[in-house]
């Protein structure tokens, strides 16, 4: 019976150049975001729309999940340490966790002030919200574009930002539409109207980012990876009896793990059947941290607690 930890770090460089690119494209985006964000702020309480407002209040919210997001991929880069193993990676699934909460509590404010606006709709300058609303629009497009270009598939940080943004520039084609209704047909009440569409939109997005990220935080197996295909894959390995106690799970976006017992028959040689699990764990399912330990068939598992799940 022995143990043994192995690592590959083929994608390190790759990595950190996905994390510089990420960067770049979040610094972009949160300067545009933030800067407008004023405007919009300033031409909400001028023009006294509840759709330019609802756009503001997510606006603030983009700007802070690029800001978080930003901050998270800084402090994830920092070293490992004795205190903290893992170093500071996690960090970027808990700022996305903060973002999609914000998103879904700033929805729902929103529905609560649309509501009020809906028994009392109150004078809105329509001209200004629609001058507003569509450099709203604008901004939002160049903002999403400059996401695009970092790894918005594979990182769920950059992807909540992303949402965030998305919805914002529907929050923004809304306030453009309920400011044309309100110029040509004088409907008041286009105005929540389009903050509540707006509302729905963003509780969308934060509740599926909320959903992804708890999965990670919970120590979910990670969405592409099945646990018997891998399972199976390894029992493949000639000499090889039995796989239990197996664990896979991510500490970031990008970065799955796996930790299993390899049973062993008599006539395995354990450091063969360890390099041909690492190998298949790497190159069939992209799994560059396992920790395997490999143990002989008829000594049994020499788990203290009765033999392993």
């Amino acid at each position: 019976m022995s143990h043994h930890h192995g690592h590959s770090h083929g994608h390190g460089h790759s990595h950190s150049h996905g994390n510089s690119n990420n960067k770049k494209a979040l610094f972009l985006s949160f300067i545009l975001i933030a800067t407008f964000m004023i405007v919009e702020v300033i031409g909400g309480i001028l023009t006294n729309s509840l759709a330019l407002l609802s756009d503001a209040g997510h606006m603030l919210s983009d700007a802070a999940a690029l800001g978080l997001s930003l901050f998270a991929i800084k402090l994830g880069e920092r070293k490992a340490s004795a205190s903290k193993t893992f170093g500071y990676k996690r960090f970027e699934i808990i700022a996305a966790a903060l973002n999609g909460i914000t998103l879904i509590v700033i929805s729902l404010y929103i529905f609560y002030e649309a509501y009020h606006r809906f028994w009392n709709p109150p004078e809105v300058l329509s001209g200004g919200m629609l001058i507003i609303s569509t450099i709203g629009l604008l901004v939002n497009i160049l903002a999403a574009w400059i996401l695009m270009r970092g790894d918005k598939d594979d990182n769920l940080n950059v992807r909540s930002a992303f949402l965030h943004v998305i919805g914002d520039m529907l929050g923004s084609v809304g306030a453009i539409i309920a400011a044309l209704l309100m110029i040509f047909f004088g409907w008041g009440i286009a105005d929540p109207i389009a903050s509540v569409i707006v509302a729905v939109l963003i509780i969308i997005s934060g509740v599926r980012v909320t959903k992804e990220s708890f999965h990670i935080l919970m120590e979910g197996t990670p969405a592409h990876l099945e646990l018997e295909q891998v399972k199976s894959a390894l029992l493949n390995i000639p000499a090889v009896s039995d796989v239990h106690d197996m664990h896979i799970w991510s500490i970031t976006s990008g970065m799955p793990m796996l930790s299993c017992h390899i049973a062993m028959k008599e006539d395995g040689i354990h450091d063969t059947i360890l390099h041909q699990a690492q190998s298949i764990l790497h190159d069939d399912f992209g799994i560059d941290h396992s920790t395997i330990q490999v143990e002989k068939l008829e000594h049994g598992c020499p788990n203290h607690h009765g033999s392993c799940n």
